[in-house]
């Protein structure tokens, strides 16, 4: 690459790196607050609204919903005593928290949150520096993005497993090996899940994912992953909330039985980062299911020149309309599984750990074989009639 199109490149990463950022660290803090209002609408409770910022010199009071509590656990947790134990490995136990954490964020940089953004035509100022160049509106356009989701989110049950070795704590080593064998469990029904949409889409890029979506099934049902993997979706997203260890798989954690699982010898901001990285994954989980189910960034019939209607009209969208469309309806449809995730978090109870096996290896591993097999089949059978 010269050295002309160099600084133009990196400034537009960086620049999808701050949004990515943002949207995983707001989003993170926020579901909190989301959490606590959606559990207390559910049990016929106000929920959190004690936290407050006064005006200077009045007696106003700025609750705003409650949602200071996040500012206030967040300001708690950096200020609380970094009680570190006689760890039995004192750097795994050190490591542990941002080995959780780190992969949650990776995951998200091969995720597209909208489609291609050409910076000169958005600013005309910016034209010359650019050179007509546009940009595939994420961190990484990696062709092979699935594999990397795959390749790296496993990572994030390492520092679960890691936490709970290095505390030489017997809860916390129980959850760690809890957390080890329910990421072997679910993982490979994910992975047999998504095999399905691979089949589907004949790609493993996201973006391409995304683009195929943006058909029509039968001539006017949008060509949305659900609609071709309606079981797939269902499969996928079971695994996925397991993978996070949330209700009703929270089994590594289930202080009713082991105080706080993986990391109860943790405290202040290493204990704050696992808590984190469970609100941040639910973000990355919705978005993943998004993209590869719910047409990802494109409403129905749209793509990156405009609308394309199944009785034939067409309505072309200019760059400054479709790129805050885009980011709109991906931020909606990401938002919306947020909700659903904690409601069901909120709806369960615990499984049993015998339970919480068996569903994996007894109910969707089976589904999941199913399933693929009868995508092959019609996948077979319609390149067969072609």
């Amino acid at each position: 690459m010269t050295a002309g199109p160099l600084l133009p490149d990196l400034a537009m990463t960086l620049v999808f790196v701050v949004m990515a950022m943002g949207m995983l660290l707001s989003a993170g803090g926020l579901l909190t607050w989301v959490e606590r209002k959606q559990s207390a609408v559910m049990s016929d409770r106000v929920g959190a609204n004690r936290a407050y910022i006064r005006l200077p010199f009045t007696q106003v009071r700025i609750i705003w919903l409650g949602l200071f509590h996040g500012m206030a656990d967040g300001l708690k947790l950096l200020l609380k005593e970094n009680f570190t134990p006689r760890a039995h490995d004192l750097l795994g136990y050190r490591l542990a928290p941002f080995v959780a954490f780190t992969p949650v964020l990776l995951v998200f940089g091969v995720v597209p949150f909208g489609g291609m953004l050409d910076p000169g035509a958005l600013v005309p100022a910016l034209a010359p520096w650019f050179g007509g160049r546009a940009y595939p509106m994420q961190v990484a356009s990696l062709d092979a993005g699935l594999l990397v989701v795959f390749a790296v989110s496993g990572f994030s049950i390492i520092g679960a497993m890691l936490a709970g070795w290095a505390s030489e704590n017997k809860f916390s080593l129980l959850g760690g090996l809890r957390a080890g064998s329910q990421m072997i469990s679910y993982e490979l029904v994910m992975a047999l899940t998504v095999l399905g949409l691979v089949l589907v889409y004949g790609t493993v890029d996201l973006r391409a994912a995304v683009a195929h979506q943006s058909g029509t099934v039968g001539g006017w049902l949008p060509a949305w992953g659900i609609v071709y993997q309606p079981v797939g979706a269902v499969l996928f997203l079971t695994a996925a909330i397991a993978e996070n260890k949330r209700i009703p798989f929270d089994l590594p954690e289930a202080e009713s039985e082991l105080v706080a699982g993986y990391f109860t010898e943790y405290s202040a901001m290493k204990m704050g980062l696992f808590m984190l990285s469970e609100y941040v994954q639910i973000f990355v989980v919705a978005a993943l299911f998004a993209t590869l189910f719910l047409g990802g960034f494109n409403l129905p019939w749209m793509t990156d020149a405009g609308f394309a209607f199944p009785w034939g009209a067409t309505v072309p969208l200019s760059q400054g309309v479709r790129v805050p469309l885009q980011l709109a309806t991906f931020s909606a449809k990401v938002a919306l599984l947020c909700l659903v995730q904690i409601q069901i978090r909120w709806s369960l109870p615990r499984f049993r750990y015998d339970q919480m096996l068996g569903l994996s290896w007894k109910l969707l591993l089976p589904a999941s074989l199913a399933n693929l097999a009868l995508t092959v089949l019609v996948a077979w059978w319609q390149g067969r009639g072609a």
